[in-house]
């Protein structure tokens, strides 16, 4: 039994997640991500239960465990009740506490990610904040959100919505004191310490490749050399 194996094991998620695979497929049948990314739980879920070192290692290195949402469609129709997206969960996790997801383009990924989204998280409430998701560097969103980012006080009263005001409402203000207890909860939960590491690891990794840090943002957020999708 290898080392990786045994610090899965202490991963809660992996203990839920993990019940005695059958190879059956369901998961990778129902999979939504399978559908568009070389992706096959069937495969994550063998790969642990074989207990290599050596292939959980490539796991933990490759962009495969970035490619699962997190539906947990594989969970609601395994009949053995394994839940292969809580497997990816504590491999993610695993490839984090590693330093491995420095070696994939997907793992790379994580900077902007847990910046972008966790920082607009602890300073507005909101994972995603219309006033910081700017059409310039999410030209994905399309020409409509362009319009509506230049019209964006008048497109939230038309839906009456609360942006940015005191009281119920979407997209309303949180108040300073709730803010501070996710803060809190950030800080136990171990959520701040991960956010620090996987900033350091970023800005160490921009350093290598001589950039600065917004010049390594913009790489690790547009860069795709590898072709991630099925055909």
């Amino acid at each position: 039994m290898g080392k990786l194996y045994e610090r899965l094991k202490l991963d809660y998620r992996f203990r839920e997640g993990f019940n005695s695979c059958i190879n059956c497929g369901t998961c990778t049948a129902i999979c939504p991500a399978a559908e568009f990314y070389k992706y096959d739980p069937r495969l994550i879920v063998n790969t642990v239960q074989s207990q290599d070192d050596d292939e959980i290692e490539k796991l933990l290195k490759s962009d495969t465990i970035w490619y699962c949402g997190e539906c947990m469609s594989c969970m609601t129709r395994c009949p053995r009740k394994n839940a292969p997206g809580l497997i990816v969960m504590a491999l993610r996790n695993l490839s984090i506490e590693m330093g491995y997801y420095m070696e994939s383009e997907k793992g790379r990924q994580q900077y902007v990610l847990t910046k972008d989204l966790c920082g607009s998280i602890l300073k507005y409430g909101y994972c995603v904040y219309p006033r910081t998701f700017k059409y310039e560097t999410h030209k994905e969103a399309g020409k409509v959100w362009k319009w509506e980012e230049e019209h964006l006080d008048d497109v939230y009263e038309r839906l009456h919505a609360n942006l940015d005001k005191n009281g119920p409402g979407a997209i309303r203000k949180i108040p300073k004191e709730d803010l501070d207890d996710v803060k809190r909860i950030f800080d136990v939960s171990g959520g701040t310490s991960r956010m620090q590491q996987v900033e350091e690891d970023g800005l160490e990794k921009a350093g290598e490749l001589g950039l600065t840090e917004e010049e390594y943002s913009e790489k690790v957020n547009t860069e795709c050399k590898i072709d991630h999708f099925n055909h």
